[in-house]
């Protein structure tokens, strides 16, 4: 029987952290907040494998953990200059997003928020998608595996997850060093999967405080992550 996998990486995580993270009210406006008690938190998030990119902007009543608001002139919330629309869920509460076609979003971007006392705070990020060089051959040989990436610093933490089809095997979920864009994972540890098919998965998570907030502060977290599949032989087969 085949197994079903459940593996714990950025962008399976993407929205359990967002509805972990709200409290539901459906009522809550930036009119009856406090302009300096106003936390911002964005979230980028993007896989390799589909065509756009999301921003999802929030911003909560006394601190992270505070009630989404909905925002009231004059306050508003701009993406590179275009504002963006309200909307609402009714586990997450209000937010603010963004669909941008990822072939086109790579580079820098700017998040402009004005405040309900007019204030203006802009904060620049910019979207660095990594890529594989040469890409993951369709069969790989039990011994050390190497990866090499572009697009990552000179050291990069990448979660990777390896998972075959058996029911015993433990599978890997690790975070993991790379160096200079390589990645090696030593052949012992491939003692965890059994021979055939692996579904192979590469992401990145960054989480920081922005640069210009309230007294309240913000966070921004950008998330990218890429699949792959391909066949573990053992060693004889060579």
């Amino acid at each position: 029987m085949r197994r079903t996998h459940f593996i714990i990486s950025s962008f399976t995580l993407t929205s359990i952290l967002i509805l972990a993270s709200c409290r539901t009210n459906e009522t809550a406006n930036s009119k009856n907040v406090n302009p300096d008690a106003v936390f911002f938190d964005y979230r980028i998030w993007a896989e390799e494998s589909r065509e756009d990119v999301t921003v999802n902007l929030q911003y909560r009543a006394g601190g992270k953990n505070g009630t989404a608001l909905m925002l009231h002139e004059p306050s508003k919330v701009l993406l590179d200059g275009e504002q963006l629309k309200a909307d609402s869920a009714k586990v997450t509460g209000f937010f603010y997003e963004a669909q941008k076609p990822l072939a086109s979003f790579p580079g820098k971007h700017v998040i402009t928020f004005t405040s309900p006392d007019n204030k203006e705070y802009k904060e620049e990020f910019e979207f660095v998608p990594f890529t594989l060089d040469p890409d993951v051959p369709a069969v790989m040989y039990r011994g050390d595996l190497v990866f090499n990436f572009k697009g990552l610093d000179s050291v990069a933490y990448v979660g990777v997850a390896l998972t075959d089809t058996s029911f015993r095997s433990s599978d890997i979920n690790d975070l993991d060093t790379v160096r200079n864009g390589r990645l090696v994972i030593a052949a012992h540890r491939l003692s965890a999967l059994t021979n055939g098919p692996i579904n192979l998965q590469f992401y990145k998570e960054i989480e920081k405080p922005l640069n210009n907030t309230t007294k309240k502060g913000g966070r921004l977290y950008i998330s990218y992550g890429m699949k792959r599949e391909f066949e573990l032989r053992g060693v004889e087969n060579l």
